[in-house]
């Protein structure tokens, strides 16, 4: 893959590779991306092949469904593994449109740590926040929030586990260590919850967990 290339020109801002490097980088990369990751067997299996025409067009077609899916280009877009998220959602519609706006939404939200995970968290409906790397509360928040929902949990001879108090068990009344606790958002981040005392909530590490992804 020369330098100078439309392929070069191409993988140049999807792939890490070197100026001095393009050929080989470019070669390894295509061949994972249509091998998924088997180099070796694809090629054991096409090494007789008269062309790599077909590899390259897989290739091809990977970085402009990226480009189509994703109209505005960003640094971290480079290195990540674009032919298996191709495998995995190309077959999915999706509308440019709000696709660049729902990037530009994540990227302008400062408790996000892995910028780089926005792509496949786009891709995949918005659900899976451990792509992003959520900024989660701070142990100063965590020791104020606990202290007060204690407090108050004791004043009223409940648990100091919101979930609890409206459970049917034994624990209605149990009062949980901080230790014992995790901090929640009551509104959701990914429905617009801030990452700040305000909304943060103890919850004993049952409910907590049970409460899944969000």
């Amino acid at each position: 893959m020369k330098s100078n290339s439309a392929a070069y020109g191409l993988a140049s801002k999807y792939i890490d590779i070197e100026a001095n490097q393009s050929r080989g980088k470019g070669l390894e990369t295509a061949i994972k991306w249509i091998s998924n990751n088997n180099v070796k067997q694809y090629m054991a299996d096409h090494q007789n092949d008269e062309n790599a025409d077909v590899m390259w067009k897989h290739f091809r077609s990977v970085i402009e469904w990226v480009q189509k899916t994703f109209t505005d280009y960003h640094r971290e877009m480079k290195g990540l593994n674009w032919g298996e998220l191709y495998d995995k959602y190309h077959g999915q519609h999706y509308d440019p449109i709000t696709v660049s706006g729902q990037v530009k939404k994540l990227y302008d939200d400062p408790y996000i740590n892995n910028s780089r995970g926005i792509f496949e968290y786009v891709l995949g409906g918005l659900s899976d926040t451990k792509l992003l790397n959520v900024r989660m509360f701070d142990e100063p928040t965590k020791k104020l929030v606990y202290s007060s929902q204690t407090k108050t949990a004791k004043g009223k001879g409940i648990s100091n586990c919101p979930d609890c108090v409206i459970g049917h068990d034994a624990n209605k009344s149990k009062i949980w260590e901080l230790n014992e606790m995790e901090a929640d958002h009551v509104t959701a981040w990914s429905k617009g919850g801030s990452t700040d005392v305000k909304n943060c909530q103890m919850l004993c590490k049952t409910h907590n967990r049970a409460k899944g992804n969000h």
